[in-house]
């Protein structure tokens, strides 16, 4: 069944189209991958999914609900929990006060959280701004977590970061997609590392859906269209 489903959503900044058409589908339990260069409208097609930015044309069906006229406060109340791109922590405040602001009963919380990333626990009293990156990124995903989404939606959510920190982001993913039943949206670049997690894949090309698929089926010559240099 599926959990969230794009129809040919086109949307606007201004008097400036950004999406054209663009098409999804993202079963449940399932991972997502959306990929494509940058500019090319994957973080607008995120803000469209939370509300952010209203689309013009399409649907967007979240659980079987369309969104259209849902504020994106009510959107995460059913289920959508986003990690965005640049973390946006509560830099005032501390891990565990970031970690609870928005919390909602379920399995995820405080304790299941440190057993993902075990620095938020070691760090639970320190102000949010004097972590590093990648702390501040384990803190993002664990916030949004901690909401107990249907759908996990991690914007580039390894972009900047040390490769060790990297690395251990990505087994974190692993294991949210092998022990839980939500579904994940990632917005990433790594092929090697989305092979491992990805069921399926959309690319993005000047805002417009150029592929959908199967992620094994991706091959070569479509990556290097629509991603290489």
């Amino acid at each position: 069944m599926s959990l969230l489903e794009l129809s040919n959503i086109s949307a606007f900044y201004g008097a400036s189209q950004a999406l054209f058409d663009v098409s999804l589908t993202l079963e449940e339990g399932q991972v997502l991958a959306m990929m494509g260069r940058n500019g090319m409208g994957k973080s607008t097609t995120v803000k469209v999914v939370c509300r952010l930015l209203q689309h013009k044309d399409g649907q967007v069906i979240f659980d079987g609900q369309n969104v259209k006229s849902v504020p994106s406060h009510k959107v995460a109340q059913l289920g959508v929990g986003l990690v965005p791109e640049g973390r946006r922590c509560f830099s005032n405040l501390t891990v565990y006060e970031n970690l609870v602001v928005a919390a909602r009963s379920g399995e995820w919380n405080f304790a299941s959280v440190s057993k993902l990333f075990p620095r938020l626990s070691e760090r639970k009293d320190q102000k949010a701004s004097s972590l590093s990156g990648g702390e501040q990124q384990m803190l993002a995903i664990g916030r949004a977590l901690m909401t107990n989404p249907k759908l996990l939606i991690l914007d580039e959510a390894t972009e900047g970061l040390a490769p060790v920190v990297r690395q251990e982001i990505w087994r974190a993913i692993e294991r949210l997609k092998s022990d839980s039943s939500m579904s994940i949206l990632v917005i990433d670049k790594s092929l090697k590392e989305l092979s491992r997690i990805a069921d399926t894949a959309v690319i993005l090309e000047k805002g417009r859906s150029v592929w959908n698929g199967d992620f094994n089926e991706l091959t070569p010559d479509v990556t290097d269209r629509f991603m290489g240099v």
